[in-house]
């Protein structure tokens, strides 16, 4: 990862008071405000963004929370920034930090070998018959030591940084024993407590059935050993960034009723439902989870019209997941009967070792394309609709008064073209802040 010069990088990130980011052209908040949480419908074609051709904007950070912005003379004139430290923007433009809301990121060994199996036309859960998937990746992740799994992650973790992620969702879920989840949780936590990224960990012991077990046996084992043990873990003040609860509620795997005594248990012990439902058939899991009260939903390729209104009246997230629906070549979900419908659409890269994307632009570039998102939804549904899908719709997410710092700064004439230039995130960003901190810039 190539940070900022290692010198002036220490003096920014060692500051405790102000810090002004400087020299910018266009400033999107997507909001303007510290109360609204998401955004739904046509709401979401009306970002907020500032813009200047004089490029004399300026957004002001103290301890990593926004403190104001506008025309820097206009914040000078308001605020003694006589000795605080400057940012030069050099005329780009500033969003906010993407937020990523699925992510499996934490594995050993690849599935290069399975792609040529996709192409052929074998769908995933024949590859994961045929010993691949899930399992081929379980094996490996198993035999691998904590180490390896965190110094993995941590590889991950830069890049996505570099990309523009600065909070994550991060889920086990390779490991389907007591043993191997714990070491993928822990693995999480101590990236967690040791990385910019900002890390929501989730617990995704049912993400399948082991191959010594059946459904039954494997929720038991989840239910009445793997949560409790988890909450106790919690109360010794363990695994602190484990914030939520997910399974894989699909035919042949975790069935509905199954899907939701797990679920259900992991919100009674205190974890957010986050959870798969109705990727690869038409369970009903969308009207499952909106009945009890799951925060967020992924994939739902196969969503019903029903499942929809649910949503759309529970509350509960969509959290979509475009390269997954284009890597396995599924029917793409029905994003925007979901939006015209009200329900908030987020996304999420559901980076693994299926879909190997790191980069929530290519995210944003292919929910326009393949869910015939506009750009402005794209960028919604990334930032501050994903906060929110993980509790933090009210702090990330938007540049904002008293909003975190968090930031990506582009050198480019307008934010679109962060989404516009498929794969060109690894030159069009200048640099990530996160925090108020400089995490990342490139270099000439």
């Amino acid at each position: 990862m190539v940070f900022f010069p290692s010198a002036i990088n220490q003096y920014f990130s060692e500051a405790e008071g102000t810090i002004v980011l400087e020299n910018l052209r266009q400033i999107v908040q997507i909001v303007d405000d510290n109360v609204t949480e998401y955004l739904t419908g046509k709401d979401m074609n009306g970002i907020k963004i500032i813009g200047s051709e004089s490029k004399d904007l300026a957004v002001v950070v103290v301890d990593g929370v926004i403190k104001d912005i506008g025309r820097l003379i206009d914040l000078e004139a308001k605020l003694d920034l006589s000795t605080s430290p400057r940012y030069d923007c050099g005329g780009g433009c500033l969003l906010p930090g993407l937020v990523d809301g699925h992510s499996h990121p934490v594995f050993a060994g690849d599935r290069v070998h399975e792609f040529a199996m996709k192409l052929a036309g074998a769908t995933y859960m024949e590859v994961q018959a045929a010993g691949g998937g899930i399992h081929f990746t379980t094996t490996k992740t198993r035999e691998a030591p904590k180490t390896a799994l965190i110094a993995n992650f941590k590889k991950i973790a830069d890049q996505m940084i570099k990309f523009g992620t600065t909070t994550l969702e991060a889920k086990s879920g390779y490991g389907l024993n007591w043993e191997t989840e714990l070491k993928m949780l822990e693995a999480i936590e101590e990236v967690a407590a040791d990385h910019p990224l900002e890390i929501s960990g989730t617990f995704c012991g049912a993400h399948a059935i082991p191959k010594d077990k059946n459904e039954h046996e494997q929720s038991r084992e989840i239910v009445d050993k793997m949560i409790p043990k988890l909450r106790q873990l919690q109360r010794e003040g363990q695994l602190k960034s484990l914030e939520n609860i997910d399974v894989f509620c699909e035919k042949g795997v975790f069935e509905i009723e199954t899907s939701k005594e797990i679920l259900t248990t992991g919100k009674n012990a205190g974890f957010h439902i986050n959870f798969h439902a109705d990727e690869l058939h038409p369970l009903n899991g969308a009207e499952m989870g909106a009945s009890i009260g799951a925060r967020a939903m992924s994939h739902l390729e196969e969503i019903s019209e029903k499942g929809i209104s649910a949503m759309a009246l529970s509350g509960t997230v969509a959290t979509l997941l475009p390269s997954t629906a284009y890597m396995l070549r599924l029917k793409p979900p029905p994003a925007r009967d979901m939006i015209e419908k009200g329900v908030i659409v987020a996304l999420g890269s559901d980076f693994n070792p299926n879909a190997y994307c790191l980069s929530m632009s290519m995210i944003m570039h292919l929910a326009c394309v393949t869910f015939k998102m506009s750009m402005p939804e794209a960028l919604v549904a990334a930032t501050l609709n994903s906060a929110h899908s993980l509790g933090r719709g009210k702090s990330h997410g938007a540049i904002a008064v008293n909003r975190i710092a968090d930031f990506i700064l582009i050198d480019a004439p307008k934010w679109e073209h962060l989404i516009y230039q498929f794969g060109g995130h690894s030159t069009i960003i200048s640099a990530v802040f996160k925090r108020g901190k400089i995490v990342y810039q490139k270099t000439a």
